[in-house]
């Protein structure tokens, strides 16, 4: 499994995004032509809550909190290629791959987080941001913030299950980085 891994992320290293709108989670204004989805989470208040949060968030932790594995791991940089598994429950088979970059990282006195963006082999196109933010009053939330369509001819084919599961990843995804900082 290794090997057909670095295999993998060899091939996915020499791809580039899927989609033309590379790094549009970091503006305001989500681009045309996408299903859009922007949910949030309060996590507490003040600086150790925005520095744990943003630590976990960083090292994938939204991701690997619902079950995926990142590979390779360590914390998001900008330009790197992940590769993000997911296995089907109580099965090692059929395990899903999926190709991401990390398009841009930020690392300020408040706000920490990270955006991917799809590579070829991804069931959508798109872009995913995961940010730690703390507002002027002190609280902390945690935001998830994406734009994709299905691209995957199986993800088109059973359109409303995946669309439900990018849903329920996204909330997963929140209640993962609220259960880690203890909300």
């Amino acid at each position: 499994m290794a090997t057909d891994l670095h295999r993998r992320l060899l091939a996915a290293r020499a791809t580039a995004p899927s989609y033309a709108e590379v790094g549009a989670t970091r503006g305001g204004r989500l681009p045309d032509g996408y299903a859009h989805l922007r949910r949030r989470v309060h996590l507490g208040r003040g600086p150790e809550v925005l520095q744990r949060a943003g630590r976990y968030v960083r090292d994938w932790g939204s991701q690997t909190g619902t079950g995926f594995a990142v590979h390779p791991g360590g914390p998001a940089r900008d330009g790197d290629t992940v590769l993000l598994r997911l296995s089907l429950p109580g099965s090692r088979w059929p395990r899903l791959v999926i190709p991401c970059r990390v398009v841009w990282t930020m690392d300020e006195p408040d706000r920490v987080g990270f955006a991917y963006g799809t590579l070829p082999g991804h069931p959508e196109c798109g872009e995913e941001a995961f940010l730690v933010s703390m507002d002027a009053d002190g609280e902390v939330w945690f935001e998830v913030t994406a734009f994709s369509r299905l691209s995957a001819w199986y993800a088109r084919l059973g359109r409303p299950v995946a669309l439900l599961c990018q849903h329920l990843a996204i909330e997963r995804y929140l209640a993962a980085v609220a259960a880690h900082v203890g909300r």
